[in-house]
């Protein structure tokens, strides 16, 4: 980072106006700002709401013999299981074709529904992505649980709920916990009264290994190659980037740089011997929390989590009890977007790690994640010329497409879709969706 009067010069001239709710002499960063709205990142959101109901009807469908249901039936368990509106489901699978294919049952003559090829090849990138790399899942599992020192140890139960944001396998107990006895422990309760929802993972820390380096600490070291001595500012401070329209004062610019100078102890360091009863301890803890969740979310594949579930780590991590309040104070290094589950879900994003709604360095599960994003934003428009070409024989994705010759080709569970299922081409099926003019 280069120094503070470069800094400054680089800030846009509408930055200079006062935005915060109280204007204040003091050199500490205001607690209560105004919360600016990145719409980079709310759009993002509003894909996502898509993706979530997406993946709440893909999973009731291929829990289903078959892997294919009846379109009425599949309304019926998205009302009881996902409190999905009436004809909700059945609207969302029109919207949709390329990822939900309609179609009319050969023997009921009813309409049923299924995933498309595309879709199930998307499922399968990503299912082998999670369970393909597991040295780097096991090393990010194990750097997660280093982060609630001094215990080094986290709830099974809150590890799960985090499991796809921290892209480990389904299966990660025995996989990752159980199948690595030298890097995690087990912990279970005993007793007639124990509860097995209880139980504890537990990283196996050896006093004399090296901590890791965390993801900030990464970022300075390629600053300091860049600039040399001019990132003398740098040692201690994080990569700030406010989001459009945000204006900050005069003080609150010199409560920034001096908060960016300020020392603090590593995420990953013992602090429970250090004396926290000073002011400067105590504005070390405070920086320390950034610290903190800042390599949470660097660990996650998307860097974006919710803030319910940094909030299951908060006392592990030694996190404010106000932490909404506590990341507004740091929008310039994390945004949270209330869009996406009619404001009552928040996401926090890592600002440094995006661009323009995109992920800077992108990862194998990102891709296979970003892949349903994008059949979901097809029109639905296009479905019937698709569909048109395949049964012509388009090359699609490598693979030939044979035309159907007879209604069993049509309906048939090996020949309906283009290249088979087990294939993955991602064509969408010959088969004509009656919902779609």
């Amino acid at each position: 980072m280069p120094p503070f009067s470069t800094w400054l010069a680089r800030l846009p001239s509408s930055v200079y106006r006062a935005g915060v709710r109280h204007k204040s002499q003091s050199t500490s960063i205001p607690k209560k700002l105004q919360r600016v709205r990145d719409h980079s990142f709310d759009d993002l959101m509003e894909v996502e709401k898509k993706v979530r109901r997406a993946l709440k009807l893909q999973e009731l469908i291929l829990s289903h013999p078959g892997s294919s249901l009846p379109v009425s039936r599949l309304d019926t368990l998205a009302r009881r299981h996902h409190h999905f509106s009436p004809q909700e489901s059945s609207s969302f699978l029109l919207r949709h074709p390329h990822v939900f294919h309609v179609f009319e049952h050969p023997v009921q003559r009813v309409l049923h529904v299924r995933l498309t090829p595309r879709a199930l090849n998307q499922l399968r990138l990503e299912s082998d992505a999670l369970s393909s790399p597991l040295s780097s899942a096991v090393s990010r599992l194990r750097r997660f649980l280093l982060l609630a020192a001094p215990s080094y140890r986290l709830r099974l139960e809150h590890i799960r709920l985090a499991r796809a944001d921290l892209g480990l396998p389904e299966d990660f107990e025995q996989s990752l916990v159980l199948s690595h006895p030298t890097h995690f422990r087990l912990l279970s309760p005993s007793g007639p009264d124990a509860e097995p929802r209880l139980k504890f993972v537990e990283a196996v820390h050896n006093p004399d290994e090296p901590f890791p380096i965390a993801a900030v600490e990464l970022a300075r070291e390629r600053e300091y190659r860049a600039l040399g001595s001019d990132a003398e500012d740098a040692r201690f401070a994080f990569p700030i980037q406010f989001p459009p329209g945000f204006k900050i004062g005069k003080y609150y610019r010199i409560a920034v740089w001096k908060w960016q100078r300020l020392p603090y102890w590593s995420p990953y360091e013992d602090f429970s011997s250090y004396d926290l009863r000073s002011l400067e301890a105590q504005r070390r803890m405070e920086k320390r929390a950034v610290a903190s969740i800042h390599e949470f979310l660097s660990l996650t594949v998307e860097k974006r989590t919710t803030l319910e579930r940094i909030a299951n780590f908060r006392q592990a991590m030694g996190l404010p009890k106000k932490l909404k309040e506590f990341l507004l104070q740091h929008q310039g290094i994390f945004y949270i977007s209330t869009r996406g589950n009619q404001g009552k879900l928040h996401t926090v994003f890592l600002r440094e790690a995006y661009r323009k709604g995109e992920i800077l360095e992108p990862n194998d599960v990102y891709l296979a994640r970003k892949r349903l994003r994008e059949l979901l934003l097809i029109s639905s428009k296009k479905a019937n010329f698709d569909r048109m070409l395949t049964s012509l024989g388009r090359q699609d994705d490598g693979l030939q497409c044979v035309p159907a010759l007879n209604r069993k080709e049509f309906f048939g569970d090996e020949d309906a879709i283009c290249g088979g299922d087990e294939e993955g081409s991602g064509s969408d099926s010959g088969v004509e969706n009656q919902f779609i003019e």
